[in-house]
């Protein structure tokens, strides 16, 4: 009975450490990306409602550390916390996680096939045109709407201020395909391109926290089935 019963424990040690590990990398990066929220700002030739911010980066590297799914969790956690300062009624945060998620969730797919500075530019390149691709979408079908309802700022009134500083637009599919699509493009390739820039530096601990918060014996089996 005693045989049978040591592996279990061993299992059931190992997958608390890694659970306890995931957490903390999780709070670490989570309140980098919260930080991080706050310093936003406007870029040229956008709407002033869409403000860059640097918090998809932490995000991000926690999607290459621990895997889509905590990079998702970072995503959601980051906005939850963010909501007491919303000045969007929580619209925005509600957009923010979605199109984020997308964002994270794909560049994490992709790097955990390749986790190497090479996969860092693939996952990043692939993830900001998911990115821009999604602004239709979500924009067209939930942030727009949801600004209507909720707040009572029409599209007719949102394309009016978009276009005092973006002459391209002129109706709701100008709106999505030169204001938000742009924005989100610039977003994701701008937040690649730092991760790029940085992970020399962050190869060792994004792949040791990988390695260690993953069961890999279940992940060579999977790949052999």
């Amino acid at each position: 009975m005693s045989d049978n019963n040591v592996p279990v424990k061993v299992d059931s040690h190992a997958t608390r450490k890694r659970m306890l590990l995931r957490l903390a990398v999780i709070a670490i990066l989570t309140a980098m990306a919260v930080v991080l929220m706050y310093f936003e700002f406007p870029l040229p030739f956008m709407p002033p409602f869409l403000k860059f911010d640097f918090s998809e980066l932490p995000v991000l590297v926690g999607s290459f550390a621990l895997g889509p799914v905590g990079g998702i969790v970072i995503e959601l956690l980051k906005n939850l916390l963010h909501l007491p300062a919303t000045a969007t009624m929580g619209i925005g945060e509600v957009s923010n996680f979605i199109t984020g998620s997308i964002y994270v969730g794909t560049a994490g797919l992709v790097y955990r096939k390749m986790r190497t500075r090479k996969g860092v530019a693939l996952s990043a390149t692939v993830a900001a045109l998911a990115l821009g691709l999604a602004a239709i979408p979500v924009n067209a079908f939930i942030t727009l709407p949801l600004y209507g309802s909720a707040m009572g700022l029409s599209t007719e009134t949102v394309i009016g201020i978009c276009q005092s500083v973006n002459p391209l637009v002129k109706d709701k599919l100008s709106l999505l395909l030169a204001a938000f699509v742009p924005f989100n493009l610039i977003k994701g390739f701008g937040i690649g391109l730092i991760a790029f820039l940085i992970y020399l530096p962050l190869k060792s601990f994004v792949n040791k926290i990988y390695d260690r918060t993953h069961d890999l014996s279940k992940e060579k089996d999977a790949k052999k089935s």
